[in-house]
């Protein structure tokens, strides 16, 4: 059976932390689905990789063999994935950029004349990615580039400088007897049946749940893929969702209510990147989503010209 590179990351992420909880926090997938794939692992070697007891995780003889080839073979095939992605960016001159929610404060038609005019040549192309995918598209390599919410996967593959603050809201259906209010307070929703992302989105799916301020556990009572699929289910009185203070912005519709949750703390815009990916067109990215986000938000007007 042949293996695959994200089998070799889940060894190494268990190698490095020796403890599959940890590990699995670090790649943001359940830890049964770690413990699977290492056991599937170790079948196709026909070896132990790890002496495990109730306590502690420790390396096999044949797991400490294995990690330093482990590490080879994942940092080429990162050195591979970049040179294709490169050589057919340098064809194309296009740059893929994901997204899971909806940006706004013109963002993106500044950003995208901000880039015309520095690298003339080079196309923006723009794709929506599920909530399901924490990396918003850059684990598989469906983009260059992501303009999403943190966390992402904290693994050292990305890269991320953060844009914007966003104050974190609740989307409310209509005829809900906390619509009446101007504000929220979250122990005023614990106990309210919420919409949620997959479970596949990991930290992501819990930030948007302000797992960290629950007494316990969120009442799930339906998963969305993306923000007009939870809008729905909460406009059907399914339940309701946090969103970021943009977002309530621009999805205004007559059969939902938004309300700001103040006591929540502000989620956190980031443009990613793969760290491997050193070209100049996606630091030139980078830049103008920093320097363009900025000077859209002190001037409050979609627009405004980026600064040089």
């Amino acid at each position: 059976m042949d293996v695959h590179v994200r089998d070799l990351r889940y060894f190494v992420a268990v190698a490095e932390e020796l403890s599959f909880t940890r590990a699995a926090n670090r790649l943001f997938i359940a830890q049964p689905t770690l413990s699977k794939q290492i056991r599937h692992l170790e079948l196709s070697l026909r070896t132990a990789l790890f002496e495990r007891d109730r306590r502690s995780v420790a390396l096999t003889a044949a797991g400490r063999a294995l990690l330093p080839h482990a590490h080879q073979v994942i940092e080429r095939w990162e050195t591979a994935r970049h040179a294709v992605a490169e050589a057919v960016a340098e064809r194309d001159m296009v740059l893929t950029v994901g997204f899971q929610n909806r940006i706004g404060r013109g963002l993106i038609p500044a950003v995208t004349a901000k880039m015309g005019t520095l690298l003339p040549r080079w196309r923006l192309r723009f794709r929506q990615v599920s909530w399901g995918d924490p990396s918003a598209g850059l684990a598989a390599g469906e983009v260059d580039l992501a303009v999403t919410w943190l966390p992402v996967p904290d693994t050292g593959e990305f890269t991320w400088k953060v844009v914007s603050t966003e104050d974190r809201w609740v989307a409310l259906p209509v005829g809900h007897p906390l619509a009446g209010r101007t504000t929220i307070r979250f122990a005023d929703l614990v106990d309210e049946p919420f919409i949620a992302h997959p479970r596949s989105a990991g930290a992501l799916r819990d930030f948007w749940l302000a797992a960290d301020q629950r007494p316990a556990p969120a009442r799930v009572v339906a998963e969305a893929a993306n923000p007009d699929e939870s809008f729905e289910l909460v406009a059907a009185g399914v339940g309701v969702v946090l969103l970021p203070a943009e977002n309530a912005e621009i999805s205004a519709r007559a059969d939902v209510v938004y309300r700001p949750v103040p006591d929540l703390s502000p989620g956190r815009l980031a443009v990613v990147w793969r760290t491997e990916d050193r070209r100049e067109a996606v630091q030139v990215f980078v830049d103008s989503c920093v320097r363009c986000l900025c000077h859209l938000s002190d001037n409050d007007s979609a627009a405004a010209e980026c600064p040089a």
